[in-house]
C-alpha cells in the first residue's frame, strides 16, 4: 500500500500543477498603461476590484531582507475579484470550486516586457471562470 502510494504521488502532484500554470499575453505598451486597461476591463463589466496586491514592490523591498538581490519583475501587480453570476454558477455545480475566488488577473514586467495574465483553471465548469478571465485579458490588451 505504502509503496503504490509513493509511486502516485509525482502523477498527483503533475496534475496539480498543470492546472496551476499561467496563461499569459504580451502587452504592447508600459506597465502602466497594462494595469489601467485591466482595471478599466474588470470595472467595464460592473465587477468590483476586491484587492490589488502589488507583489512586484513587495519582492523588489524584501529581496535583501531574504538573502536575494536578484530582480524577478520591474514591476507586478495582481487584480483580485469576483463575478456574482459566475461564481455562483460554478460553485452550485460543486461548493469546493470556492478554493478558486476570488480570481486574479496579473499584470508584469520583466526583462521580456509587459504581460497580462491569469491561471489555467481546471477542465469542467471551471472553464466558464477561465474563459471570462481570457476575455477581460483579450479587453485589456485591445484584442
Amino acid at each position: 500500500m505504502m509503496k503504490s502510494l509513493i509511486y502516485a504521488v509525482p502523477f498527483v502532484c503533475a496534475s496539480a500543477l498543470a492546472a496551476d500554470e499561467a496563461i499569459t499575453v504580451a502587452f504592447d505598451g508600459s506597465f502602466d498603461d497594462a494595469t489601467f486597461a485591466v482595471e478599466s476591463a474588470i470595472v467595464g463589466r460592473g465587477l468590483v476590484i476586491d484587492y490589488v496586491s502589488h507583489v512586484g514592490e513587495m519582492l523588489n523591498r524584501t529581496g535583501a531582507d531574504v538573502g536575494s538581490d536578484k530582480e524577478i519583475f520591474v514591476a507586478a501587480d495582481i487584480f483580485l475579484f469576483c463575478s456574482a453570476v459566475v461564481s455562483r454558477e460554478v460553485m452550485e455545480a460543486d461548493p469546493m470550486n470556492i478554493a478558486h475566488c476570488p480570481y486574479g488577473i496579473f499584470v508584469t514586467e520583466d526583462s521580456d516586457g509587459v504581460k497580462i495574465g491569469h491561471r489555467d483553471y481546471p477542465d469542467g465548469v471551471m472553464q466558464k471562470v477561465e474563459d471570462l478571465l481570457s476575455e477581460i485579458v483579450a479587453e485589456a490588451n485591445g484584442s
